[in-house]
């Protein structure tokens, strides 16, 4: 089992930028995509960004497309997620997640560990 940690959340002006952190720890050599997912309030839990560990082939929801950018290091077993031009829209709980099934999935169904989640809210 891989052991996720987020961090970075906040409250933010729209327009503004933040960047999320996840760390993993455990068995992270099982692990073959991190993604984040995201949840508003009353809605269900959404896609977000998915990254490859190997190679880190990357993939976006429409909605963040161009706005955010996923990245990792490898080295550090870290996985963030750099938030731009933030809309009222982007408030949710933002939770990372990790695969040891897949390699790349945009199905929240396919990743079998998850950290605590961080919340971000966007005022305008």
């Amino acid at each position: 089992q891989v052991q996720l940690v987020e961090s970075g959340g906040g409250l933010v002006q729209a327009g503004a930028s933040l960047r999320l952190s996840c760390a993993a720890s455990g068995r992270t050599f099982n692990s073959h995509t991190m993604a984040w997912f995201r949840q508003a309030p009353g809605k269900e839990r959404e896609f977000v960004a998915h990254i490859i560990w190997t190679g880190g082939r990357t993939y976006y929801a429409d909605s963040v497309k161009g706005r955010f950018t996923i990245s990792r290091d490898n080295a550090k077993n870290t996985v963030d997620l750099q938030m731009n031009s933030l809309k009222p829209e982007d408030t949710a709980v933002y939770y990372c997640a990790s695969s040891s099934r897949i390699y790349g999935s945009e199905s929240q169904n396919d990743f079998d560990s998850w950290g605590q989640g961080t919340q971000v809210t966007v005022s305008t």
